[in-house]
């Protein structure tokens, strides 16, 4: 019995995958800056910098807090640079609206034909209406 266990083990042993070790071998990437500060109303703000080009802060706060639209809201930035040495910049706006990023490199939808929004202006000008529309057969 214990020729099967030392069997299975060293089976185990040389069927495990072999770890690339020359990722350990990395040089670490200092914290230039770090700042945060954290108020007894919820509200916060934090920053870091990295010695390779990342920069990050955030403040958030409760939006109408004990309220029925009481919402969280983050808003901030982080930027970085890329592999082609380009700096990247990401702002953005988290709320009750969802999250919103705005950046030169992020894509943007087409803008809405002059139709379109000329029937959406429209619309708008209508009265709420909150009858059920009938039913054609």
């Amino acid at each position: 019995m214990k020729c099967v266990i030392l069997f299975g083990l060293l089976a185990l042993a040389t069927a495990a995958p072999q770890f690339d070790n020359s990722l350990s071998n990395t040089t670490p990437i200092p914290i230039i800056r770090q700042e945060q500060d954290i108020n007894v109303d919820g509200s916060y703000k934090y920053a870091y910098e990295t010695g390779n080009g990342i920069i990050a802060e955030q403040e958030g706060y409760l939006k109408n807090p004990g309220t029925e639209e009481e919402a969280q809201v983050a808003q901030g930035f982080y930027q970085y640079i890329g592999d082609d040495g380009q700096v990247y910049r990401v702002e953005y706006v988290a709320d009750e609206n969802g999250f919103q990023p705005r950046g030169d490199h992020l894509p943007t939808p087409p803008p809405i034909p002059p139709a379109i929004q000329r029937a959406l202006e429209y619309l708008a000008t209508l009265p709420a209406t909150t009858e059920q529309p009938s039913r054609r057969f």
